[in-house]
């Protein structure tokens, strides 16, 4: 009797400590997946909050052609505030990125670009020839189109 529990001991032993390895790596591996997850449930929460819209009309002549300069109209219909400056927007204008991106508060203050509020967005260095034309504003992951002719 003795012969069998020693050897069933030993398995027994190796057994926990093996379970006990594999529970380890498990929790750490959840851990690692649940931090991830949060991470990335903030940057989503983030972006969900920020909503812009373009609000010029594409019957309106938004390009001036004397200036070289494309003007719309955005209103921030997110939740959260954001900076009233050129580098807030990534702006590509017929599939060509625009550095030279300058932004008005509409009611003429000098701030924050807050909810419900609307700025003017003047792109520059523009030579644009007669025809169809896109821009596309991207503001924190939120992206919006805007289609107009000259």
């Amino acid at each position: 009797m003795a012969d069998v529990s020693v050897p069933s001991l030993i398995l027994f032993i190796a057994s926990i400590v093996i379970a006990a390895g594999v529970a380890g790596v498990l929790i750490d591996t959840v851990t690692g997946i649940s931090g991830a997850l949060d991470d990335r449930g903030a940057d989503v929460a983030e972006n969900i909050r920020t909503d812009i819209e373009i609000i010029s009309s594409s019957d309106s002549s938004v390009y001036n052609d004397s200036a070289s300069t494309v003007r719309l109209y955005v209103k921030n219909t997110g939740e959260r505030t954001l900076p009233a400056t050129g580098q807030t927007f990534d702006v590509i204008v017929d599939a060509e990125y625009r550095a030279n991106v300058s932004v008005a508060l509409v009611d003429g203050s000098n701030g924050e670009w807050t909810p419900h509020g609307v700025v003017e967005v003047t792109i520059g260095d523009l030579d644009l020839a007669g025809g169809d034309h896109q821009v596309t504003l991207t503001v924190d992951g939120d992206e919006e189109n805007f289609r107009f002719n000259t």
